[in-house]
C-alpha cells in the first residue's frame, strides 16, 4: 500500500467494475445469485435509485436487520452511493435491543428479513410499531420510533405497512442515472457512511461512526496483507453486520477485485461445501468456526486444493487450531488481524510472510499509515518493550466518534487523536504486538464482545433481582461464558432457569448466562467497590473450570 486511497465506496465499486467487468463479484452457493462486477454495480445503482425515489436523503440512517443475504450487500453499496448511513443490526437481537438501536440511531428506514433462529423480526417490528399494520408503506407514524418511516421487507410476501424489496427496482425508474451520478459525486471521503453498534463498559451500545476513508483503506490494507488479487475467492461465513464480515470480508475483496462467496449464516458443512465446490482461496472465521469444521464427522470427505489464506480473529487463537488450519486444511498463509470496531476495525495484522510462530503468538505489526503503541494507562507514557500497558492507536482508521455521545467519544479518543482500546498489550523490538488481557470487564464469547453492564442493566428489571454482577468465566469451547451472580430481594424467589429464560427472551442468545449463582453478598474492597475478579476466582473453583482457565493463560 503506497498511499492512502481518497475514494468513496461508490466510486471504488465503479472503478473495480470498469477494471474487471466480467469477473465474478459475488457467488452464492445456496441461491441463484451469481453476479460479475459490472452486473453487481448495475444492481447496486438500481437499488440506490429506488432508495432515492423512496425519499432517502444524504445523511439519512438506513438500518439492515438480516443475515448475509445478497440484499444486504446491495443495500451497503447503494447507501454508500447516495450518501446514506448504513446502520448494521446484530441478527441475534431481540425486542429490547433493537428498540434501543433504532431509537438511538434515528434510523428512518429499516430493511429486514423474516427473522433468524429464535428471533422473529417481523413480529418484533409490529409489536414495537403497532401503527404499521394500518400505515401505507413509507408513511409510518410511530409513537415509539418517531424517526422510522420506511420498512423494507426482503422476501416474497407483501406485508401490511411495508415496502417489498422488489419495489425498489420498480421505483428506480423514477430517478435518472444522472441524478444518481450527481448525488454520488457530491459525497466526500470523510462522510460517515456506516454505523456499527458496539457495547461499552458504560452500559448500552454506542453507534460507531465510520467513513468511506476508514473502510476503504482498512479493507485495502487487509487485502494487501493476504496478497489478494482478482484471482482470489474469499468465503465469508462471518456476519456482515460485524466489521469482520463487512470490512475484513467485503471491503478487503472489493478493493482487490476479489470474488466474494458469502454464506448466509455459519454452518460448517455449508462452508466446507463452498470452499470445495467454488475452489475458494481464502476463508474467514473465529477459532470456534475452524474448530467446528476440523472436528466435523464429514471433514475428511472434503478437499480444499486452492485454499491458501484467510483471517482467524475475534478471540485468541489456540496454537493447535492454527497449526491444524495450516497443515490439515491447507491454509498455509492464514493470518491474524487485531482491532476493534472503533478502529474500523483493523489495527495490527500478521502477514502471509510471517512465520507460524509469529502468527500464533502475536497479532502482528501496525497497518501501514497507522501508529500503534503501548502506554501506561495511568500516565499515558509509552512503556518499554515487553512491558504490558494499554494498546492505543492513531491514524486514518480511527472512527469519527460515537453517534450523539460526545462524552463517551472523549473518553476513548484523547486530545492528540489516540484511540484508547482498553486492551492490555506488549510490543517487542521488531514491532510485533501481543494482546495479553483487558482493562475493561468485557467478555469475549466465541468472538462476540459481551459487556456485563448491558446484561446487568437488563437483569435489574427482573422483579426478584436486588443486585447483580455479570462476569466472564473460562470455557474450553468458547473462550469465555457468561455468569450472573445475583442477590435476590428480601422474600423473593427465582430459579436459575427463570433467570436464563428472562434474558433469552429479551436479549441476543449469546448474552444468556450459562451459569447463574444466587448469593447473599458480593466481595468488596474497603471503598465499597465490587471485586469481580474474586467472583471469577470463586466460580472457577466451584465449577471446576481450572483446566479451561489454564488454557486461557497458556
Amino acid at each position: 500500500m503506497d498511499q492512502l486511497l481518497k475514494i468513496t465506496i461508490g466510486d471504488l465499486l465503479d472503478e473495480i467494475a470498469e477494471k474487471y467487468p466480467d469477473h465474478d463479484a459475488v457467488i452464492y452457493t445456496d441461491r441463484p445469485f451469481r453476479k460479475t462486477y459490472s452486473q453487481f454495480r448495475d444492481l447496486c445503482n438500481e437499488v440506490a435509485k429506488g432508495m432515492m425515489a423512496m425519499g432517502i436523503k444524504k445523511g439519512d440512517h438506513v438500518a439492515v436487520w438480516a443475515t448475509n443475504y445478497p440484499e444486504w450487500l446491495l443495500a451497503a453499496f447503494a447507501t454508500a452511493k447516495i450518501g446514506a448511513v448504513l446502520v448494521t443490526v446484530n441478527t441475534n437481537y431481540k425486542i429490547f435491543e433493537v428498540e434501543y438501536l433504532l431509537r438511538q440511531s434515528d434510523s428512518s428506514t429499516l430493511i429486514l428479513i423474516d427473522g433468524f433462529k429464535d428471533s422473529n423480526y417481523v413480529d418484533i417490528i409490529y409489536e414495537l410499531c403497532p401503527e404499521l399494520k394500518d400505515s401505507a408503506p413509507g408513511k409510518l407514524e410511530s409513537k415509539t420510533l418517531p424517526y422510522l418511516k420506511n420498512i423494507i421487507y426482503i422476501g416474497e410476501k407483501k406485508l401490511p405497512g411495508m415496502y417489498n424489496w422488489n419495489d425498489l427496482y420498480e421505483m428506480a425508474s423514477k430517478v435518472s442515472d444522472d441524478e444518481l451520478y450527481k448525488r454520488q459525486k457530491s459525497l466526500d471521503v470523510h462522510d460517515v457512511i456506516n454505523m456499527q453498534y458496539t457495547s461499552g463498559t458504560t452500559g448500552f451500545p454506542k453507534g460507531v461512526m465510520l467513513t468511506h476513508f476508514n473502510l476503504v483503506n482498512n479493507g485495502k490494507a487487509i487485502g494487501d496483507g493476504m496478497k489478494f488479487t482478482h484471482k482470489d475467492k474469499l468465503c465469508i461465513p462471518v456476519p456482515f453486520f460485524h466489521c469482520f464480515g463487512s470490512v475484513l470480508g467485503v471491503m478487503a475483496s472489493v478493493t482487490h477485485g476479489t470474488t466474494m462467496v458469502p454464506i448466509e449464516y455459519y454452518r460448517p458443512l455449508k462452508v466446507m461445501e463452498a470452499l470445495q465446490n467454488e475452489e475458494c482461496t481464502a476463508v474467514h472465521g473465529v477459532p470456534t468456526m475452524f474448530i467446528a469444521m476440523l472436528e466435523h464427522p464429514e471433514f475428511s470427505k472434503f478437499k480444499f486444493p486452492k485454499l491458501r489464506t484467510g483471517i482467524m480473529a475475534g478471540s485468541p487463537c489456540p496454537i493447535k487450531v492454527m497449526r491444524q488450519v495450516i497443515e490439515v486444511m491447507g491454509a498455509r498463509e492464514i493470518i491474524i488481524v487485531y482491532g476493534q470496531t472503533e478502529a474500523s476495525p483493523g489495527c495490527t495484522m500478521t502477514t502471509v510472510d510471517d512465520s507460524i510462530e509469529l502468527r500464533v503468538s502475536t497479532v502482528g505489526k501496525a497497518f501501514p499509515f497507522i501508529e500503534c503503541k503501548v502506554v501506561n494507562p495511568e500516565t499515558n507514557e509509552e512503556v518499554p518493550y515487553g512491558v504490558p500497558g494499554e494498546f492505543v492507536v492513531r491514524g486514518y482508521n480511527v472512527m469519527k466518534g460515537y453517534y450523539k455521545m460526545p462524552e463517551a467519544t472523549a473518553q476513548v479518543i484523547d486530545s492528540e487523536g489516540w484511540l484508547h482500546t482498553g486492551d492490555l498489550a506488549t510490543m517487542d523490538e521488531n514491532g510485533y504486538f501481543k494482546i495479553t488481557g483487558r482493562i475493561k470487564d468485557m467478555i469475549i464469547r466465541g468472538g462476540e464482545n459481551i459487556y456485563p453492564k448491558e446484561i446487568e442493566e437488563f437483569l435489574y428489571t427482573h422483579p426478584a433481582v436486588k443486585d447483580v454482577q455479570v462476569i466472564g468465566v473460562p470455557s474450553k469451547e468458547y473462550g469465555e461464558e457468561v455468569m450472573a451472580c445475583i442477590i435476590l430481594k428480601e422474600g423473593a424467589t427465582a430459579t436459575e432457569e427463570e433467570i436464563k429464560e428472562f434474558v433469552r427472551n429479551n436479549m441476543a442468545r449469546h448474552k444468556t448466562p450459562k451459569y447463574v449463582k444466587f448469593m447473599d453478598s458480593f466481595p468488596m474492597t474497603a471503598s465499597g467497590k465490587i471485586q469481580k475478579y474474586k467472583l471469577r476466582e470463586m466460580a472457577i473453583e466451584e465449577l471446576n473450570l481450572q483446566e479451561a482457565a489454564s488454557i486461557e493463560t497458556a
